[in-house]
């Protein structure tokens, strides 16, 4: 009787990697065949179908890598999670980084792009830096993400803005001269906001489309004449 048990045992475990064997290729034939369609959706399900027959983290990065392309990040950090961790490859680190930025949470994001720059530093991690330790205030920060992309801002290299209607771009090192008109007028809002519009009267001429510099400068004018205005106010009469 035990015998015939243990036959029984061994022909369903059998059968059950047999099953498994046949969804796990059947799921990969219909990965590929998504991937040639462009079916992105078909790719988020073919993905999640292999990551439960045979999960593996490298399925997982890559099933988080494509939430975060398609702009699903909340998606993105509920695969792979959102913690530091030590052994996590380049691509979690950057889905991380940029899903936890684009869901609001630069306190989090920052110590993954942090690691980002750690394993390769460039230019185009620096000014994600850089953005994120200004909303932080963390200006010394800021500053050294500024002066290494200034520095090493490649002619090749742009930054795309979305403030309009219509998206565009401008050279990565026009970008970093914009953060650093933000970081100088930061130090010191009301001493400094001459100095911030040279700056970015200088940024002008190296990209004279960049809109995003006019709206700042324009605002930084405007908040310059409230304060003349106040110390007009203030000042004793005759």
């Amino acid at each position: 009787m035990m015998r015939f048990l243990m036959l029984i045992l061994l022909v369903s475990t059998a059968s059950l990697s047999a099953q498994e064997n046949g969804l796990l290729k059947h799921f990969e034939a219909y990965y590929t065949q998504m991937k040639t369609q462009g079916d992105v959706q078909g790719i988020i399900n073919a993905m999640t179908h292999l990551n439960v027959i045979a999960p593996s983290q490298a399925r997982k990065d890559t099933l988080a890598y494509i939430y975060m392309s398609e702009g699903q990040h909340v998606q993105a950090l509920n695969t792979i999670g959102y913690d530091k961790v030590a052994t996590d490859s380049d691509i979690a680190v950057e889905v991380k980084a940029i899903a936890l930025k684009a869901v609001k949470q630069p306190q989090l994001a920052v110590g993954h792009f942090e690691e980002l720059f750690k394993r390769n530093p460039n230019a185009p991690v620096a000014y994600e830096l850089a953005e994120l330790n200004l909303q932080l205030k963390n200006l010394t920060e800021a500053e050294k993400n500024i002066t290494y992309g200034l520095a090493n801002s490649k002619e090749d290299e742009n930054k795309a803005f979305y403030e309009t209607q219509t998206p565009y771009q401008v050279p990565l090192k026009s970008a970093f001269m914009y953060l650093n008109a933000l970081l100088t007028y930061n130090k010191d809002t009301k001493a400094n906001i001459d100095a911030a519009v040279d700056i970015l009267d200088a940024t002008l001429k190296t990209a004279p489309n960049f809109n995003l510099v006019n709206l700042t400068k324009n605002e930084l004018l405007r908040q310059k004449q409230v304060l003349q205005a106040q110390a007009s106010q203030q000042q004793p009469k005759n």
